[in-house]
């Protein structure tokens, strides 16, 4: 059973964001649609997560694995295009995912969007 840390993206330009843990997840038979669809249920049941029910949410990436040095941006990892898990049958374990991987949870759009133009604006 793995732990694993999920950043919730709803803007990445103001870097509108909420971390969530996940206990007890069973990296070796949990598919990435199933574990979709775990984030998706916390979020609808979660009321520190209120704001981000308006939001779709489609795509996870991986945004660091256990141990391995972050990158500058804290919201998305934008280098590793091939770390975007697309396919939602395939397990975690089969697409790299260790106990205490990070992972990033987002819009593709609005994600491609803010590839091309990395503007962080503040508020």
């Amino acid at each position: 059973m793995a732990t694993l840390t999920v950043r919730i993206i709803r803007n990445f330009e103001y870097r509108t964001l909420k971390n969530v843990v996940f206990h007890g997840i069973d990296l070796a038979t949990t598919t990435v649609g199933q574990l979709k669809k775990i984030i998706q249920d916390r979020i609808q049941t979660d009321p520190a997560l209120k704001i981000y029910r308006t939001t779709k949410f489609d795509t996870l990436k991986i945004y660091v694995k256990a141990q391995q040095h972050k990158t500058q941006n804290l919201a998305i990892n934008l280098d590793h295009d091939d770390w975007v898990l697309t396919d939602d049958h395939q397990t975690l374990a089969f697409c790299g995912i260790e106990n205490e991987t990070e992972l990033s949870y987002f819009n593709l759009d609005a994600y491609r969007a803010y590839q091309e133009n990395p503007v962080q604006k503040w508020m």
